[in-house]
């Protein structure tokens, strides 16, 4: 059963757009991406599973499944879809389960370590070692230390103790839908690896990243854009893992040049 789904528009374009937020954020974070864009789309953005003010999760199902759903459920064909992180994971999705209704797709450093399982195995077990105090902290039962350690890794840089009490209290209270996102970010749940699934996206994909971002971040979209049938790469001068956030108006470019192909 799909939750409800809380939205908000950015932007009065007439391209129609529906935009997919990062673990632990909520839809506001595309207001500068919205308001770059604000002539060219209409970017309708929603709220994930336990974020902002849509519906929680009980623990039930996959949640990536539900995530993709209430994307789904929203898509009127054609639309672009623009993801960030977790969402562009589901923006992925939709353009292969459902690539009738997807005009174009732009994925802004997706963490789709699967594909990066398949292709590089040593490069991910690396990662893995990274994350240990990530999961160590979890199992001890400790949320703030555990978004600490995440906020490290794929933050946007700025220093735990300067972000607001309110902020921390907010990731730290959805940090278990990190972990709860593993069986389709590690293990392919989908099924998105099978052959012939990529094939499927053919419509004009954008890959982006930022040049000071996670290394896995560079290593998954390389292995997205070798799969993809349509695919280009940019990197973000002085980006890193949060973009969206701290350049807008750069995402917001790449994305204008890609709908010039689309």
């Amino acid at each position: 059963m799909i939750p409800h789904t809380h939205t908000r528009r950015f932007g009065e374009g007439p391209r129609q757009a529906l935009a997919i937020h990062c673990s632990l954020a909520h839809s506001g974070a595309w207001r500068g991406v919205g308001e770059a864009l604000y002539d060219s789309a209409t970017l309708l953005a929603y709220d994930l599973p336990m974020h902002g003010r849509s519906g929680g999760w009980n623990g039930e199902g996959n949640i990536h499944d539900i995530a993709t759903d209430m994307a789904r459920a929203l898509l009127s064909a054609p639309m672009d879809l623009i993801g960030h992180s977790f969402g562009a994971t589901v923006a992925l999705r939709l353009a292969i389960e459902n690539p009738e209704l997807v005009r174009s797709v732009t994925m802004i450093e997706p963490v789709y370590f699967a594909a990066v399982l398949e292709d590089e195995p040593d490069r991910v077990q690396k990662y893995y070692e990274y994350t240990a105090r990530f999961d160590k902290a979890l199992a001890a039962g400790d949320p703030m230390e555990a978004t600490r350690m995440f906020n490290r890794g794929w933050g946007d840089g700025t220093k735990w103790d300067l972000i607001p009490q309110a902020t921390r209290d907010y990731m730290a209270e959805r940090i278990h839908f990190v972990p709860a996102s593993t069986p389709f970010l590690g293990e392919d749940s989908a099924g998105l690896l099978k052959p012939g699934m990529f094939e499927r996206a053919s419509m004009p994909a954008l890959l982006l990243e930022g040049d000071a971002s996670p290394d896995m971040s560079y290593a998954i979209n390389k292995s997205l854009e070798r799969r993809l049938p349509d695919a280009r790469r940019e990197r973000i001068a002085g980006a890193g893992h949060m973009a969206p956030l701290t350049h807008p108006r750069e995402v917001a470019q790449a994305i204008r040049g890609l709908f010039e192909v689309s």
